[in-house]
Parts: structure tokens; C-alpha cells; sequence
């Protein structure tokens, strides 16, 4: 399973940016995807997931009422829509995959992608 993150760059404070994650599996709607992310320094933070079979949604606190976590399996994509960014959501952004559990950690998820790089300015 392989996938591809792209939709990160430099936005000011206040912006917004789309973050997409492709995935070459013909079987991507039985997979959980979660995004992380990971500032200069610090561990790899989960960010928001979403399930497979009732599109559930979990975020973290510090993301709540401004990222939002959608697939679409016809096109084997998970996005990320991030608003109202802030100059702490600056860190290179992953997706990840897994066919267990929505988890909230990076040891729950088997496939990753190899990041995109989100940078806030003020």
C-alpha cells in the first residue's frame, strides 16, 4: 500500500489549505485514515482519522471546529480541509493507513506516506 500526500505549503495565519492523500489500493474503503503531524523537535502527533465503514471522526483537541477529515473511496483519497491555521500548525503533515481500529496513535497505523510540509506565517 503505498501513499502520497500533497496540498501543504505557506499560508499566512488565518489561511486555509487542503491537504490530499492518495492511496494505491484497490481495497481503500476497508482502510481507517488518520492524519498526523510532526513539528521540528517533537513526536509525531495524531491530528484527525476517519473510519471506513461509517465515516466516523475523531480530532484532536487542538484541531477541533477548524480541520476537517473526509474520504472519497471512488477516488482512494482522504483530505485534510484546515482553516483558521495558526503559526503552531506549522509541521510536516502525514497519512497514514490501517485496516484495524480508528486509532490515535502512529503505532496503530501499518502504511505511511512521506509528508508534506505545512508552514503558517504570521
Amino acid at each position: 500500500v503505498q501513499l502520497q500526500a500533497s496540498g501543504g505549503g505557506l499560508v499566512q495565519a488565518g489561511g486555509s489549505l487542503r491537504l490530499s492523500c492518495a492511496v494505491s489500493e484497490s481495497t481503500f474503503s476497508i482502510y481507517v485514515m488518520g492524519w498526523f503531524r510532526q513539528a521540528p523537535g517533537k513526536e509525531r502527533d495524531f491530528v484527525a482519522g476517519i473510519g471506513w465503514s461509517d465515516y466516523s471522526t475523531h480530532y484532536a483537541d487542538s484541531v477541533k471546529g477548524r480541520f476537517t477529515i473526509s474520504r472519497d473511496n471512488a477516488k482512494n483519497t482522504v483530505y485534510l480541509q484546515m482553516n483558521s491555521l495558526k503559526l503552531e500548525d506549522t509541521a510536516v503533515y502525514y497519512c497514514a493507513a490501517d485496516a484495524g481500529r480508528l486509532g490515535i496513535y502512529p503505532w496503530e497505523y501499518k502504511y505511511w506516506g512521506p509528508g508534506t510540509q505545512v508552514t503558517v506565517s504570521s
